[in-house]
């Protein structure tokens, strides 16, 4: 374990179906027997950092590129059913109807999981296995695309900073968000709209950072190619975007602005 800290648990989940106890923590166990790096994440590490409960279906299990098919051909040389549901970021791990998700980066490409996670990562004991739980940077990380129709993380992300900004390493965050610098802006304003007596948990460097970024771009024409990047929120929902109305996907071509 080194000197990675022994998450003590706020909360945990409880299962939407409680016979897939076993099950996972065979897998988790399993998993620690391998020997390759790997994070929990999801709603355990949500529960742990925040004490919020709820259900949940399964297990998020988060480990780097390479590791992924060596994790998923371990457990079909057990006897285990595979699939790979989307091979840019997520496969999982069957037994019967319960399942598990192993995955390596975001469903948009822009957060590929490496061995910086693991630096943050902490230790925290779930169905009787001592596990490696993702660190709340990358928590908080993993959480700022997920923008669906049917799903949104937004409050996920707020209530990681309200429970656990003492915690995040907020220059490691921007060094994530670089390039997305907007996104982590708007979760940043959302939260203090919604604890505006705990604007105090985000750094005021932070703030100063991304408002003067804000500001210069105000300064700046607006980008000649005509480019939709809430495909990156959601492939479906940004969809005519893409189709109909002449905006570049993420990647690709679109059309040039008038003037």
């Amino acid at each position: 374990m080194g000197d990675a800290p022994i998450i003590i648990a706020k909360s945990e989940p409880t299962l939407i179906d409680p016979q897939a106890e076993g099950f996972y923590a065979d897998a988790l166990r399993e998993l620690a027997r391998l020997g390759l790096p790997f994070l929990l994440a999801g709603t355990y590490a949500l529960s742990a950092y925040t004490g919020i409960t709820r259900q949940t279906k399964d297990l998020d299990i988060f480990c780097k590129a390479g590791d992924y098919p060596r994790i998923l051909a371990h457990f079909k040389s057990l006897g285990y059913a595979i699939s790979i549901e989307d091979e840019r970021w997520l496969g999982k791990v069957h037994r019967g109807r319960h399942f598990f998700d192993v995955i390596f980066a975001s469903s948009n490409g822009s957060m590929p999981v490496g061995d910086e996670w693991f630096e943050s990562a902490g230790w925290i004991e779930v169905f009787g296995t001592v596990v490696s739980i993702v660190g709340p940077t990358e928590l908080v990380y993993s959480k700022c695309f997920i923008q669906l129709r049917h799903r949104y993380d937004g409050a996920d992300v707020a209530h990681t900073i309200l429970k656990a900004h003492d915690a995040i390493d907020w220059r490691k965050l921007l060094g994530y968000m670089e390039v997305h610098w907007e996104v982590l802006l708007t979760h940043l304003i959302n939260f203090r709209w919604i604890y505006p007596s705990d604007r105090d948990c985000i750094p005021g460097w932070l703030m100063d950072e991304l408002l003067g970024r804000l500001q210069a771009q105000r300064e700046l024409p607006p980008p000649d190619m005509k480019v939709c990047r809430g495909r990156m929120f959601s492939r479906v929902d940004y969809a005519i975007d893409v189709k109909d109305w002449g905006y570049a996907d993420v990647g690709g071509e679109g059309d040039w602005r008038d003037g």
